[in-house]
């Protein structure tokens, strides 16, 4: 069996992904870093949602790592290279991706989620 950081649920609808309300204890407890849930879109080529409770992350809104397990899996099944995906948590995200040789690409517009000033200061030592 191939171990992965992460196990993946295949579905056969978006409705099925949408309906989902997951159990976030039972997940914690299946001892994997998160749980990606995936399915064909209705209006895309795919759906997926992101579930990482053992990490601190019920539900993930948009997950650009979980698409690097993703994309591979829906190129090889849908026959292309290039993608459109959605997240289809709450607040939910459009994803343009492709498959290049190996080389996964997403892009696709961000939500600002914080904005701030951080200073530093640098320790001072005093030579004796």
């Amino acid at each position: 069996m191939l171990k992965s950081r992460d196990f993946l649920a295949v579905y056969e609808t978006e409705a099925d992904v949408l309906a989902l309300k997951p159990d976030f204890r039972a997940i914690i407890d299946l001892g994997v870093h998160a749980v990606i849930v995936t399915a064909p879109g209705e209006k895309s080529d795919f759906v997926s949602r992101f579930f990482a409770p053992l990490v601190g992350v019920d539900e993930d809104p948009v997950t650009g790592s979980s698409h690097c397990t993703l994309i591979p899996y829906w190129a090889e099944r849908l026959g292309k290279n290039k993608l459109f995906a959605r997240q289809v948590s709450p607040r939910g995200g459009e994803l343009f991706c492709s498959l290049d040789d190996k080389r996964v690409k997403i892009g696709g517009d961000a939500v600002l989620y914080l904005k701030g000033e951080i200073y530093v200061e640098a320790e001072k030592s005093f030579a004796a």
